[in-house]
């Protein structure tokens, strides 16, 4: 078995964000996504039909949930459990840095998501 790596380099400019699938199972969806100034396109909401798991590696960002005043913002180590169903777009990434996402997409144990 070969390791890889949460840091592994993006190899030069993003036109998008990167999302790469690093594991997955069943209802569960383990990803990667590489930010660089990267934000939600206007009036868009993410409504997703699984609960999502987010922890910020590197980097920074903010987050915003429809009916919220005021957006979140995430450093390295802030996690937020994103509901199903959530209406949020990404705000914000740190332009000029890699802002490193881990997301876990489950379901709840009954097969569905609440």
């Amino acid at each position: 078995m070969t390791p890889s790596n949460i840091f592994a380099a993006t190899h030069g400019d993003l036109g998008e964000e990167l999302v790469e699938r690093l594991a997955g199972s069943g209802s569960v969806r383990i990803e990667r996504i590489v930010s660089r100034g990267h934000t939600s396109p206007e009036g868009f909401w993410y409504d997703q039909p699984a609960h999502e798991f987010v922890i910020l590696i590197s980097g920074a960002a903010r987050l915003s949930f429809e009916g919220d005043a005021a957006p979140v913002s995430l450093a390295p180590g802030d996690w937020i459990q994103i509901p199903a169903g959530a209406r949020h777009r990404v705000e914000w990434t740190a332009p000029g840095l890699e802002t490193i996402w881990l997301a876990v997409h489950f379901e709840d144990a009954g097969g569905g998501a609440r």
